[in-house]
């Protein structure tokens, strides 16, 4: 017989031993079901404790030229990082042996890239930070350099940097993006959506320490790079042009000036030149009313070369012809306002091509005070005034054209040479382009496509063609406006050996409050070779105030830009002579 007390320690044994094989067996299980079963989940928690994501930023498309020319581009600079706590030693594996690199080697090696001092890059990596920046905005090549060290503490951070190789060529038109890369006008802004592309995304891990672990990144969404938006400008003209405009501004003591070439038989804007014109690679030094395009966003009074585009109204009507005859005194009474020409003289006996050549405003209310309002303002329209052009520029103007409904006395009267309304350059460039192009407008095109990395052109602008006016009548003023060109010194500074043009002169005073100032736009439109024209040509020069006539501002900077392109393009010279128009009667 087994004794009381041995058969209670027995008892507690089996029941210690139970308990135990219980609990083994628990912990087996949750064991198996940690490491087996729920391995793949538990690893999936850890990681997603220790993943970081990242924006990676979409590469911003080019603008480019019409001959490929690029004016804006992105490239990637990068911050070279170090995380000291992670320090030491690196093993590289040479020629198939291990071979170890000492942090001072180390050092050594990275200076001479990032051409810094070792003595100064030393003290950097020591300590227990998790990150220390060692160099700002290298470029690719030093980057690559770099991680060809294999230096696992060793980490970049790209940034793109947006660049603009031409500096302030077509500044004006391209525009500019923030320091965040924000497009802030121009081209930039207003083709956003083209150039911007769609960012990716990418994760990487982190240790215990909070230091990101190297070679831990994993793209979790493809980077979509932005389009190339391709321009109709040439860069090589715009530049000339540039030039040309800004010696003229400091030789004229001008507040700047402008040039506007467009191709006429197809509307593509060759070249839309401003000087000063803003560097886009650092707008801050521009002031803010040069950081734009004033040959969209600015609109003036165009003056006297309003009188081409009444000359073709009165025509297409009917209300005149080449020769029909005014005597014109230097003044004219229009109820309570006494309208003058620019110059006094006699009554003087004048064709409507000798009204044109000899600018009279008083000849102009004589052809054409009886046009209906109504149809002179719908051939404003139809000539583009009034209304934004098609380019649909970033702050672009309409201009100022009241309704016909809206016009006094004196307004029905000015308007007809060119006081009363306003407009751009771009506008009346335009118009003078239907004028060349027998009577039809095309629609202006300054974006000739959003273009992708296969080549393939998305966004391009539709063409429209108006006809203003019958193809016979816009002959007619061309016709004319050569009497223009032709004679005295308007003719010597405007012509180019060669060639036949044809144009008009533009001065219109500026104005402030509510009358006008002591200061002149001053605009010169016109287009070559008159006999068959391939370009119309408007400058414009504002405020200039070293001038022997206020007519004469614009033309020097009018022929030597209509030379460029003409001799650019190739454009064969006349080999016909203009014809006799009559100016005067007796």
């Amino acid at each position: 017989m087994i004794p009381a007390g041995q058969t209670n320690i027995s008892r507690r044994m089996r029941v210690f031993l139970s308990i135990s094989a219980i609990l083994v067996l628990v912990f087996s299980v949750r064991l198996i079901d940690f490491q087996i079963v729920r391995a793949e989940q538990i690893s999936q928690l850890s990681y997603e404790k220790r993943a970081v994501a990242r924006t990676i930023p979409a590469i911003r498309g080019d603008i480019v030229d019409a001959n490929g020319t690029i004016l804006a581009t992105t490239v990637y600079r990068y911050d070279i990082n170090a995380a000291p706590a992670m320090v030491g030693p690196v093993e590289r594996v040479i020629d198939g042996a291990t071979q170890v690199t000492s942090v001072e080697q180390v050092a050594t090696e990275l200076a001479r890239i990032l051409q810094e001092d070792v003595a100064s890059l030393l003290p950097k990596l020591t300590g227990t930070s998790s990150y220390v920046n060692l160099k700002k905005r290298v470029d690719a090549d030093t980057q690559r350099q770099i991680v060809e060290l294999g230096i696992p503490w060793i980490f970049s951070d790209a940034f793109q940097n947006r660049l603009y190789p031409n500096g302030a060529v077509a500044g004006n038109l391209i525009g500019f993006v923030g320091t965040d890369g924000k497009a802030l006008a121009g081209i930039e802004r207003q083709f956003n959506a083209c150039l911007a592309g769609v960012d990716g995304q990418e994760r990487f891990e982190t240790g215990v320490d909070g230091i990101r672990i190297p070679a831990s990144a994993v793209v979790t969404q493809e980077v979509k790079p932005g389009r190339d938006v391709v321009l109709t400008i040439d860069a090589s003209l715009q530049y000339q042009a540039q030039q040309i405009l800004a010696s003229e501004v400091e030789r004229l003591d001008a507040d700047w000036a402008s040039a506007v070439v467009i191709e006429v038989k197809t509307g593509r804007i060759v070249l839309a030149a401003e000087a000063p014109s803003v560097d886009p690679n650092d707008p801050g030094k521009s002031p803010p009313e040069e950081r734009g395009a004033r040959v969209f966003q600015f609109a003036y009074e165009p003056g006297s070369t309003m009188k081409s585009l009444t000359a073709a109204t009165a025509i297409d009507l009917g209300f005149a012809n080449m020769g029909t005859r005014v005597s014109a005194p230097d003044s004219i009474r229009i109820f309570d306002s006494t309208i003058i020409d620019s110059f006094s003289h006699d009554t003087m006996k004048l064709t409507l091509a000798g009204v044109l050549r000899y600018s009279s405003n008083v000849g102009t209310i004589m052809i054409a005070q009886d046009i209906p309002a109504s149809s002179r303002y719908d051939y404003m329209l139809r000539f583009g005034l009034g209304k934004a052009t098609e380019v649909g520029f970033e702050g672009e103007t309409s201009g100022v054209l009241n309704d016909y409904r809206d016009w006094d006395g004196v307004t029905n009267v000015t308007t007809l040479f060119g006081q009363g309304l306003s407009a751009s350059s771009v506008q009346m460039t335009s118009a003078y382009q239907a004028l060349a192009n027998s009577g039809v407008r095309l629609n202006p095109v300054l974006v000739a496509g959003c273009r992708d990395e296969n080549g393939e052109m998305t966004s391009i602008p539709k063409s429209t063609a108006t006809q203003v006016v019958s193809a016979q009548t816009a002959r007619d003023v061309v016709l004319m406006l050569e009497e223009v060109v032709e004679d005295g010194a308007i003719g010597r500074a405007t012509s180019v050996p060669g060639y036949r043009s044809a144009g008009k002169t533009g001065t219109a005073e500026i104005p402030e409050g509510s009358g006008y100032g002591d200061y002149f736009a001053t605009s010169f439109l016109g287009m070559a070779p008159s006999e068959d024209p391939q370009y119309a040509i408007g400058v414009m020069v504002y405020k200039p105030k070293q001038i022997y006539t206020n007519s004469q501002a614009a033309v020097t900077s009018y022929q030597k830009i209509l030379s460029q392109v003409l001799l650019t393009n190739r454009i064969a010279p006349s080999t016909s002579v203009s014809p006799d128009i009559p100016t005067e009667w007796k």
